[in-house]
Parts: C-alpha cells; structure tokens; sequence
C-alpha cells in the first residue's frame, strides 16, 4: 500500500476512516446496549447468555488470522466492505432468531457478526496506519474515538428504542440497513493500493515472523489485557446494573453509553495526551484509572454512584486498544501483519472473556465476577513498556 496520492486524498481517505471506524461502533452498540433486552427473551441465565455471547467473539478469533492475507490480497477498502457485509447478515439472522425465539440462530448471528466484525476491523486500522504515516502524525486515538462516538450513538439508540418498546430484532434491521449503506460510501475513499507481484508472498513470510517478535507479542498482551477490560464493560455493564442495581432497561443501556462516552472524551484528547506525556506514563495512568472505575463500579452504594465507576472504567480503558494498534503499525511495511497478530492475540479477551464472567456471575453474582479485570489488569501492566515507539535503527526510542 504505497500508491502515491495527493495530499487532498490523504484527507479524504482520513475522513473515511474516521467514518468506518464510526459505524462500526454503532453496529457493535445496536447489539451491545440491549444485551438484557435479548437475555430477558430468549430465556438464558447469566451462564448461557455468557455462552451466547462467546459466539460472537468465536467468530472474530477465527477470523483474525487470515485477515491479514485477506487485506494484502483485496486492500483495506474491498476487505472493510466485505467484513461489514458479513457483519450485517450476522445482525439480520440475530434478528431472525430473536424474532422466533431461538437461540441456535441467534448464536449464528453472532458468530457472523463477529467475523466480519474482525475483518473490518484490521482493514480499518490498517488504512488509519497508512493514513497515519501519510500525515506524519498520531491519528489512530481519535479514529477509535471515532468508534467511541458510534458505540454512544448506538448506545443512545437502544436506549430510546426500549424506552419507545421498539423490539431488539428491529433495531438490529433498521441499523443494518443504514450500517452498509454508510460503509459502502466510505470506503470509495480508501487510499488506492498498489499491486506489487511479490505482495501475497511477502505478506506470508511477514505474518510468520510476527508471530516470533518479542514485541509484537508483548503488544498483543497488552491489547489483550485492555481488550479485556474494555470488553467486560461491552458486554456486562448493562446487566451489572440491572442485576446488581436493579436499574430498568433503560438506565441500563444508558449506563453503557456514559461509559463509552467516558472512552470517547479520553480519544479525542489521547493524541495531545500522547504527545506531551508518551505512550508509556499515558497508559499506566490509564491501567490505574481503569483499575478505581471497577472497583467504585462493583462496590457502589447505589446505581448513580455505580455510574461515576463507571465514568472512570471508560476513561481508563479508552488508549489502550488504540496506542497498541499505533504501535504494531510503527513500521509500515510490516503494519499488516503485525496488527493481524496483536489483533489476534488481542481478540481472545472476547473469546475467554462473555463466558468467564457469565459462569463467575452465576456463582457469585455479577458484580463480584466483574473483579477479574482487576486480575487482567495486574497481569497486562508489565507490558505497556511495548508501547514505545519502535525506530528505524532497531533501537526503540524512550
């Protein structure tokens, strides 16, 4: 991908990214903040809801691995597409089994979704490292803050649809519709990729040695570990406040966009944070901010006070999946494969993750389980050294 364009169409291609990165927010959301709402009528308890939920995440980790060929031999903008389709009859058929009660297809929807969720994703961060390079400075923070603004708009969505008794199944229809028709014209403004007669070869042997890189694995440890702590939230912060708190379906699902308005703050501010401070003392602070939201979110007299955790919660994970992908992409040349592996590793946070805490939730309710993160978190801190900025030399820089 080293097709020389002009510096409009860098900021065309900046403003498209910006775009993918936002509807996929709102497409992941659309499912996320109503995550009770589908429990509630397809009968499951914590554990099976747990279950249901690893479909989607099963989906995306068997995805991730080929995503990397799969970008090199198509291009960021044909594979984002091709993901985001996947991802929108994964929603229908979810709607499908929703709508009949079933929760075998509603399993297949998920598990769709996830994988052309992961396929779009690596083409997005791909294209934003590309775009990144182009201009010569951080812009990844903000195109995930970008997602952050379409998880809030999703977030809100739900939450007005519950409190109109608009059923979860369509929602999902309605959001798909608009989700790949606004795909289809962002990514027309793609950067153009050059064929290079080497490319699937090279793209091949540069995979496998990723997966041999002390520091790229250290990366995908700590995307894994903010993954983790990111996705708990996704997927059980609006239970947690139904079922710790009592809160009705709607607070719920408006508990879950505080939070991501929280990561959504935190991005747009991260390249300025970044700049000033590094990527390393900015993510520690990160890790201990993430850290006191849970623990204020699991111990909180009331709901309003659970809220406050979970401000913090959001601000304290919002750098972490970004500043890694930044950082697996600080070679071009070798962005794609390395961002293949750390999305990869990263990925299985939403694989081990939906079931964990379902089962810990069955045994002692769902706030207690919530307190894995802190585990997670104790365990991915060592890695955030990874971080810094690797350069040319072999040297990394402080």
């Amino acid at each position: 991908m080293t097709a020389t364009v002009a510096p409009r169409a860098v900021e065309r291609a900046k403003v498209a990214v910006g775009a993918a990165f936002t509807i996929n927010g709102l497409a992941i959301a659309s499912w996320i903040s109503r995550v009770p709402a589908a429990r509630d009528q397809l009968g499951s308890s914590s554990s099976r809801l747990g279950l249901l939920l690893l479909c989607a995440s099963l989906g995306s980790v068997l995805a991730l691995p080929a995503s990397g060929a799969v970008v090199h031999r198509l291009g960021p903008a044909r594979s984002a597409f091709c993901g985001g389709s996947v991802s929108v009859t994964g929603m229908l058929v979810l709607a499908a089994g929703l709508t009949a009660g079933g929760a075998p297809l509603a399993a297949l929807g998920l598990f769709l979704l996830g994988a052309g969720i992961a396929f779009w994703d690596v083409s997005m961060n791909v294209e934003g490292a590309d775009v990144e390079h182009r201009l010569g400075r951080a812009v990844m923070p903000r195109f995930h803050a970008g997602f952050s603004l379409g998880t809030v708009a999703g977030g809100l969505g739900g939450a007005a649809a519950a409190a109109l008794e608009v059923s979860l199944a369509a929602q999902l229809v309605v959001t798909a519709v608009l989700v790949l028709a606004a795909l289809a014209v962002a990514t027309r403004s793609f950067l153009p990729v050059e064929e290079a007669p080497d490319q699937t070869a090279g793209s091949r042997s540069g995979a496998s040695r990723a997966w041999r890189e002390p520091r790229t694995l250290l990366l995908g440890l700590l995307v894994l570990t903010f993954a983790f702590t990111e996705g708990t939230a996704y997927d059980w912060l609006a239970v947690g406040l139904t079922d710790g708190y009592g809160a009705g379906e709607v607070l719920a699902a408006t508990g879950f966009a505080i939070f991501v308005a929280a990561m959504t703050a935190v991005r747009i501010v991260g390249t300025t944070l970044l700049d000033r401070y590094g990527r390393v003392p900015v993510l520690r602070a990160g890790a201990v901010a993430a850290l006191a939201g849970v623990v204020l979110f699991v111990l909180s007299p009331s709901a309003p006070v659970a809220l406050a955790g979970a401000v913090l919660w959001g601000a304290g994970a919002a750098l972490g999946f970004p500043v890694g992908m930044s950082a697996a992409a600080d070679e071009p040349a070798r962005a794609a494969a390395r961002v293949s592996v750390v999305s990869s590793i990263g990925y299985t946070a939403f694989l081990a993750g939906p079931p964990l805490i379902g089962f810990l939730a069955d045994a002692t309710g769902i706030l207690r389980a919530m307190l894995v993160v802190l585990v997670a978190l104790a365990v991915g801190a060592p890695a955030v050294g990874a971080v810094r900025p690797a350069v040319a030399q072999g040297r990394v820089a402080a």
